[in-house]
C-alpha cells in the first residue's frame, strides 16, 4: 500500500478527543500545537469550523489548532476530501476548500499545512463568529446539540438518515414530540424527514 506524508491543520471536530479525530488517529505520527490566521464560526449544531484569512479577504485572528503529520494511504486523502464536501470540479460550490496555508508553532517557526477551510458562502445568519477564536473554550461552555441527545433520540436520527427516501421509520409520540421540539425532524405528512439541523446533527453522530 502506497503511503504519503501529509501535514494537516485541524481544529474543531477533527482535533484529538473530538468526534471525528478517529478518522485520522491511526495515521498520526506527530501532533504539534500551532496557530493559523482566519476566523472560527460556531454552526447551529454547535460544532466549529475554520475559514482561513485568504478566503475571508481580511487579516483574521490567531486560531489555536493542531498540525497533524499523517502517514496515510493516498485513498484516505480522497475519502477526507469527500467527507469535507470538497468539490474539485466546482470548488466554489463545495462545503470546504482544500488549501495550503502557513501555520506557526509555539516557538514562532512557520510550517506549510493543508487545511479544510469552510466556504464563507455557506455561512448562514445562524452561524456565530467566535470573536476570540477560542473554539475550545466556546465548545466547553456551550456543548453541541448532539451532546444532549438521549440514546433513543440518537438512534432514531441515525435510522431516519440511513433509511430510503420512501421508507417509513416508526416513532412513538413522546419521541416525536422531543425531536420536533428540537427542530431535528419535520413531518411531511406520510413520512418524517430530518431538518437541515437534523442532517447536521447526523453528520456528527455517524461513525
Amino acid at each position: 500500500m502506497v503511503k504519503s506524508e501529509v501535514r494537516l491543520f485541524v481544529c474543531g471536530s477533527m482535533s484529538e478527543g473530538m468526534v471525528h479525530y478517529e478518522k485520522v488517529e491511526p495515521y498520526v505520527v506527530k501532533k504539534t500545537e500551532v496557530i493559523a490566521f482566519g476566523q472560527v464560526h460556531r454552526l447551529p449544531v454547535g460544532y466549529h469550523v475554520f475559514t482561513d484569512r485568504e478566503l475571508l479577504g481580511e487579516p483574521g485572528i490567531p486560531v489555536r489548532g493542531y498540525l497533524l503529520t499523517l502517514e496515510m494511504p493516498e485513498i484516505l486523502s480522497v475519502i477526507l476530501d469527500e467527507f469535507h464536501g470538497v468539490r474539485p470540479q466546482a470548488p466554489e460550490k463545495g462545503l470546504h476548500f482544500k488549501k495550503s496555508i502557513r501555520v506557526r508553532d509555539v516557538e514562532g517557526q512557520e510550517h506549510d499545512a493543508n487545511v479544510y477551510s469552510f466556504n464563507p458562502k455557506k455561512l448562514t445568519k445562524a452561524c456565530e463568529r467566535v470573536e476570540s477564536g477560542n473554539w475550545e473554550n466556546d465548545f466547553c461552555r456551550r456543548p453541541p446539540i448532539t451532546a444532549n441527545l438521549s440514546e433513543r433520540q440518537t438512534q432514531y436520527i441515525k435510522k431516519l438518515a440511513e433509511s430510503s427516501g420512501r421508507e417509513i421509520v416508526p416513532i412513538d409520540l413522546k419521541l416525536y414530540r422531543e425531536l420536533m421540539n428540537l427542530d431535528l425532524i419535520v413531518d411531511k405528512g406520510r413520512r418524517l424527514a430530518l431538518t437541515k439541523l437534523g442532517k447536521d446533527a447526523y453528520f456528527y453522530l455517524k461513525k
